[in-house]
């Protein structure tokens, strides 16, 4: 039985009205609902493709997670860093590393692990030579400051507008005391605030 229903429609591949004998029809004609479908096909495909090329892209870096230990190139994948930085961490002390071979490099996924799970607020920093530490020790117990209530020179020159010689000298003139964080030198905020302020 035929229905003599017309419907106005829009077909959703051309885009053109059309004149459809169903609420349901999609298409203006058989090459539109071929051209539609091949479409569909396609994106399918296209879609599967990506997926598949993802995986592929991921799959070494879902290898290197249940590796117990790593190289220095695949300790800089995994964090998503340069090599030269990997071994910025070892060489200050962060990530604990060990030469098996003249150029060979390997770090233990087990630290590489606690070097995200320590907490940020150390008062004692680490990467810094033994002596150093020692130092900092007698420094706070001799009531000295904690690194927190401390200025760097770089803070120190923005703040307050001084040059670094100018620094140096107003640290040996009033005897400041000052401990040395790989690159940088602090002293203590209150001392300086007192003095420049």
């Amino acid at each position: 039985m035929s229905s003599n229903i017309q419907v106005q429609r829009i077909c959703q591949h051309c885009g053109k009205e059309f004149i459809a004998r169903t609420t349901v029809t999609q298409y203006c004609s058989d090459t539109c609902s071929k051209r539609a479908y091949k479409a569909r096909l396609r994106a399918c495909k296209v879609e599967q493709s990506n997926k598949e090329t993802q995986r592929i892209k991921n799959q070494p870096i879902e290898e290197l997670k249940v590796r117990e230990f790593l190289t220095v190139t695949q300790v800089s994948k995994l964090i998503g860093c340069s090599r030269q930085n990997v071994y910025n961490l070892i060489n200050t002390g962060k990530l604990k590393a060990t030469n098996i071979l003249l150029k060979k490099t390997i770090v233990k996924r087990s630290d590489l692990d606690k070097l995200f799970k320590e907490p940020t607020n150390r008062t004692q920093p680490e990467g810094i030579p033994e002596t150093q530490k020692q130092e900092l020790n007698y420094w706070v117990q001799d009531g000295g400051f904690d690194i927190a209530d401390c200025y760097n020179f770089t803070e120190v020159q923005r703040k307050y507008g001084i040059s670094e010689t100018a620094l140096q000298n107003l640290i040996k003139r009033y005897e400041i005391p000052k401990i040395k964080k790989g690159w940088f030198a602090y002293v203590p905020k209150s001392v300086i605030d007192k003095l420049l302020s």
